[in-house]
């Protein structure tokens, strides 16, 4: 099992070399430091504890912050764990994007977005009744129990408050991984709002077999770019001008 903790950007495309339009989730994933490392023989279970998002120290509790010092650290304000994590890590290593490959097939878990308070219609995806004058039934729930057992059952489709719940989409492909600008590509779209907290972490239903995607990527010109290639074809008609000239002597 691998993991990263991570931020949501947005969503854009990408294209592959051979001809596809993949659409992305960008996520920006700053480098996760390893709080604490737990043991069968300490706590019962293997797993370690990523820190990111560095909070000042005057709004952390003393707890917090002499945790922090262990790892050699900042207080953090985001505290994950991973459960069975694979490779050895000490307490205080840090986790960038590289370690997730092109092609590997992951699960993210975020908070949907807050709808507030929705009716059943949109909560539930219920249908409406007629909506002539005559009729008494619009956009209402619907029958909340038979006579017999005189209370409303357990599981009804009722009005209250829609999203800000823990969702993960699961089998989800990493495009691209890039430690040197702190970002993943994710394929389709994930849950949250944009800069929302997510993990991104192996897939525990895997079944897929591993098929990198090669994506074309586009390389902007700089004005040093611009400078150099005027150079090169004002030295160029130079000597052709030169040969020219030594041709026309003889």
């Amino acid at each position: 099992m691998k993991g990263i903790l991570g931020r949501k950007v947005g969503m854009t495309q990408v294209f592959s070399k051979d001809g596809k339009l993949i659409p992305v989730t960008v996520v920006s994933v700053e480098p996760n430091v390893v709080m604490q490392v737990k043991t069968v023989e300490t706590d019962g279970y293997n797993a370690i504890q990523l820190g990111v998002v560095d909070k000042k120290e005057k709004n952390a509790s003393r707890a917090s912050v002499g945790h922090a010092k262990k790892a050699n650290t900042t207080p953090k304000r985001f505290l994950k764990e991973i459960r069975n994590c694979e490779g050895n890590y000490q307490v205080g290593d840090k986790i960038s994007a590289d370690v997730f490959e092109v092609g590997d097939i992951v699960d993210v878990t975020g908070t949907t977005k807050g709808k507030g308070f929705a009716g059943t219609i949109k909560r539930h995806g219920q249908s409406r009744g007629p909506m002539a004058h005559g009729s008494h039934y619009h956009r209402g729930p619907g029958s909340l129990g038979t006579m017999l057992p005189k209370r409303v059952l357990k599981g009804k489709n009722l009005p209250g408050h829609m999203g800000c719940e823990t969702v993960t989409i699961q089998n989800l492909e990493i495009i691209e991984a890039n430690p040197s600008e702190n970002y993943i590509l994710v394929s389709g779209n994930i849950p949250g709002a944009k800069n929302a907290l997510v993990l991104i972490k192996s897939a525990v239903k895997n079944s897929r077999k591993k098929n990198p995607k090669e994506i074309i990527s586009y390389e902007e010109e700089t004005v040093v770019d611009e400078v150099v290639e005027e150079s090169e074809a004002a030295t160029v008609e130079e000597a052709t001008e030169t040969t020219e000239e030594k041709t026309a002597e003889e």
